[in-house]
């Protein structure tokens, strides 16, 4: 029997992302700076649902649109270009949708946003969430009903965290990980929870509360265990040129979700994802960057020069899909003009 349920269910707040690269150095007060590099387009949860969207997930989408134009070209480009399902969604009458402006430099980014409030909580848009295979769910200090409801579903909850602010990083937030699937932290915030000094004993800790505990650790890579199949595993990062950082995390959990539904092995779905982080961060951020199929597959036909990279990468052999779809679109410097 087919499974027609979601394969990805996401809920969060949308932004229209105008990122600039580029830049020789940082902007100081008073002082212009002109750049060549710019890219627009939706972000937030947006790079969660297009990254899925992109490996053949289906996706359902629970988010807030402004009736502005960035609200509806950022409508537009999910629902028509990109397949996300946006039949949870809302468009909010009155409310602006959150403008970020990112400024690339050094392998990092400044963030400056404009917005509000979204009008409709993440429980009043969910409601009672639909089935779905998984859901890629974002922990905060305050749990959200809707993650309880969709686990009781039979729904997996792969969970990612943000950085604390407070810098108080309240080991209260790991009692939700007994919902969860998976966890998916950078070290930073791992270590920070956990109370340890390093990646490896943060995954050590966090392997105790969660069937499978990944900690990703920047240009050094990833390690991960797997208490379901017995599996640990530690890969490296690939060596890339940084144009944009802005969204390889969300890129991460995609590809390892996509992977992990697929059934490899943890090295694989490692790998897959580290690699799929990696080809992100060459263009200009935001939901657009993301590779898909069609990414990872020109990637793998241009051959990786090294051939360790290459032997490390060969089960991609057997995986690609034989149609890995169209090109897909890239961060326009400026976007269409809305149709008539």
């Amino acid at each position: 029997m087919d499974d027609d349920r979601p394969d990805v269910l996401l809920t969060g707040l949308l932004f229209y992302d105008l990122v600039l690269t580029g830049l020789a150095k940082p902007p100081t007060p008073g002082e212009e700076i002109w750049t060549a590099g710019m890219g627009c387009g939706p972000g937030g949860i947006a790079n969660l649902a297009v990254a899925a969207s992109r490996f053949g997930l289906r996706t359902s989408l629970a988010t807030v649109f402004g009736d502005d134009f960035y609200g509806a070209h950022c409508r537009e480009v999910l629902r028509d270009q990109e397949d996300v399902d946006l039949s949870l969604s809302r468009t909010a009458d009155g409310w602006p949708t959150p403008v970020t402006v990112s400024l690339a430099h050094g392998g990092d980014r400044a963030l400056v946003t404009h917005g509000q409030e979204p009008p409709y909580s993440q429980d009043a848009l969910m409601g009672d969430p639909p089935e779905a295979r998984t859901a890629l769910v974002h922990l905060e200090a305050e749990p959200r009903e809707w993650i309880a409801k969709a686990a009781a579903n039979g729904t997996r909850v792969y969970a990612d965290v943000g950085w604390d602010p407070t810098q108080q990083w309240s080991r209260d937030l790991l009692d939700q990980l007994a919902l969860c699937h998976a966890f998916l932290p950078n070290e930073h915030e791992a270590m920070a929870y956990t109370r340890t000094d390093t990646a490896t004993a943060a995954l050590r800790a966090l392997a105790e509360l969660v069937p499978v505990a990944v900690v990703t650790r920047g240009g050094r890579g990833a390690v991960a265990v797997d208490q379901t199949t017995g599996e640990y595993a530690e890969v490296p990062a690939l060596d890339v040129d940084v144009l944009d950082a802005t969204g390889a995390g969300d890129v991460f959990g995609a590809s390892f979700v996509a992977a992990s539904l697929g059934g490899w092995p943890l090295t694989e779905r490692l790998r897959f994802a580290v690699l799929a982080a990696g080809l992100s961060v060459q263009h200009h951020g935001g939901a657009l960057a993301a590779p898909g199929w069609y990414g990872v597959d020109r990637w793998w036909r241009r051959s990786p020069a090294d051939p360790d990279v290459r032997r490390a990468y060969g089960f991609l052999a057997d995986r690609l899909p034989a149609d890995p779809g169209p090109p897909v679109r890239y961060a326009p410097v400026t976007p269409p003009a809305p149709r008539c």
